[in-house]
């Protein structure tokens, strides 16, 4: 906690300033001429004050908080050593290493075998699920392109990712071609639409290809169900994909790794370990069931100048031809040390054990406990209260989260995000993930909100 000081020696979560005058703070313009080094060091402390302090403990905002001093060291050493992980010429230690974590994240999925890459985000894990599955599907798209091809079908749920209309526009799908499947009232994906959704977009002629399950939605935390999904991609000739960017890590959990059933029946998988398992940005594996190299059958472009297979060494170490990217960033270091310092057992106790005690606690009498460390919510101010049959009751209560959320980040008291979700309209959405969080801060969360929007 020494660090933590050091690092955010403030009590707040943020310095709220309005555009204009933090630009004129910060004097964000590039001169000809240099600064001495006490000035330097006053853009350094200015930019640290400025920003927000997402390792604060009242940081709820986002699917990452927190800092683990292991992780933040392997972060310091990656940025000074600064190599690519792309062939064992440059990154021997690194691509070991990177082999060594997949493995053992994949062996926590349930595969004994198979493949997979660091990628800059679960966006890009994503894409590159779909782009695979397409390949395995159709592989002289590689070749030929997209005129080669019928129209394609992917089916997700209604509360999956943003990501995946991103990957059916960036690939030449089409966001038309992103079927979605109705969920139930916890946001879980209805296997029973699945099956009908997928007849519905044959007899519009489209070609279903893909299946993308989540564990872990963005917004509510729901886990779709694995198992009756993989009966249907099983039956059909589907990949099935699981994006568990937010999820993945209850796979450590002996009581929680239920939420994941089924996962092993998957084809990829996508696991954020920059989320809930806090080893900072960024941090995201793609994984594959695949033992037959298609990650880099459908990826390669055989750069003669990086993968000359006369090499004095084994060139399967040469890992970049697997990746859309040359250059790629060492991420697997950070999660490696974090890993070797506290072993599986304490990775279960600090990341998954204790967040979801901590929501269970926060909920305790609600009326239904969250799956997941999602805990959303509405705040009704009193002058709401007992008028939830008037006709503008909620145009009305759609007001309060923007409110009182300008307010807590104008003060810096905290941050936690709001959004509307199908027939709901705006509601709080507050992650509970951070090692540093304690019951009085779960405590001065609700007393805060409270007083922001008393007046409301």
């Amino acid at each position: 906690m020494g660090f933590l000081c050091l690092l955010y020696p403030w009590s707040q979560v943020c310095e709220w300033r309005e555009p204009e005058e933090l630009a004129a703070l910060l004097d964000l313009e590039l001169r000809e001429n240099g600064e001495p080094q006490h000035q330097l060091l006053q853009r350094i402390r200015d930019v640290a004050k400025y920003s927000v302090k997402t390792n604060h403990p009242r940081f709820f905002n986002q699917l990452f908080a927190g800092v683990d001093y292991h992780a933040l060291t392997g972060r310091f050493l990656t940025e000074a050593l600064n190599t690519s992980q792309y062939t064992y010429e440059v990154a021997p230690v690194f691509v070991l290493m990177e082999g060594e974590v997949l493995s053992k994240l994949r062996s926590l999925v349930g595969w004994a075998e198979g493949d997979g890459i660091f990628c800059p985000g679960g966006t890009m894990s994503n894409m590159y699920a779909m782009n695979v599955a397409r390949y395995r599907a159709f592989p002289e798209v590689k070749l030929k392109g997209m005129w080669s091809l019928p129209r394609l079908a992917v089916f997700t749920s209604q509360q999956s990712h943003y990501s995946v209309m991103k990957a059916a526009a960036f690939q030449g799908i089409g966001t038309e071609n992103v079927f979605k499947v109705k969920v139930d009232d916890r946001g879980c994906m209805i296997p029973e639409d699945l099956g009908e959704t997928i007849e519905l977009a044959k007899s519009q002629g489209a070609v279903p290809f893909f299946v993308h399950a989540t564990s872990g939605t963005t917004v509510q935390g729901a886990f779709d169900p694995l198992e009756p999904i993989a009966d249907i991609c099983d039956r059909q000739g589907l990949w099935m994909h699981v994006d568990a960017a937010w999820g993945g890590s209850v796979l450590f959990s002996k009581e929680h790794k239920h939420l994941m059933r089924g996962v092993e029946r998957a084809d990829s998988v996508t696991w954020n370990p920059h989320k809930m398992m806090l080893t900072g940005l960024q941090c995201s594996a793609i994984l594959l069931k695949d033992t037959t190299h298609l990650l880099k059958h459908c990826h390669s472009a055989d750069a003669k100048y990086l993968f000359q297979q006369d090499k004095f060494y084994d060139t399967s170490l040469d890992t970049g031809d697997k990746s859309i990217q040359c250059g790629r960033k060492v991420d697997c270091l950070k999660l490696w040390l974090m890993w070797k310092a506290v072993g599986s057992k304490g990775l279960e106790e600090q990341n998954i054990s204790s967040p979801f005690y901590l929501t269970y606690v926060f909920c305790f009498c609600s009326v239904e406990q969250p799956l997941f460390v999602n805990v959303c919510f509405w705040f009704i101010p009193p002058s709401l209260r007992g008028k939830e049959n008037s006709p503008d009751y909620n145009d009305r209560l759609s007001k309060v989260a923007p409110v009182i959320k300008e307010r807590m980040m104008k003060q810096g008291t905290m941050m936690l995000g709001y959004q509307p979700q199908g027939g709901r309209v705006n509601f709080f959405r507050m992650i509970v993930i951070s090692p540093q969080l304690s019951h009085q801060d779960m405590s001065f969360c609700l007393n805060e909100i409270e007083r922001l929007g008393n007046d409301l």
